[in-house]
């Protein structure tokens, strides 16, 4: 595949993933943003690259919290979907 047509893939996965969450949800990620970093040990997605899959935030993890979906901003019924979105 391309880069472009990863980069379309990423796009399109981002959407869906985005879609699924409910307005709280999509208001905790957004809080999410300001947060210095991610709770150690906390499942997140890369939304920049929804195909390198589900990650886990280590103490030496750059991840920026910008443009990550953590686990724990959204329920456990949202997660599964994401999950099943990114398996695709």
């Amino acid at each position: 595949m391309t880069n472009d047509a990863d980069a379309k893939r990423n796009a399109l996965t981002r959407e869906a993933i985005l879609a699924l969450l409910s307005d709280a949800e999509v208001g905790k990620v957004s809080r999410a943003e300001d947060a210095p970093r991610l709770i150690e040990g906390d499942e997140y997605v890369d939304l920049d690259d929804p195909s390198a899959g589900v990650r886990q935030v280590h103490a030496d993890s750059r991840v920026r919290p910008g443009r990550t979906l953590p686990r724990s901003a959204v329920s456990d019924a949202t997660w599964a979907k994401v999950v099943r979105v990114i398996a695709g």
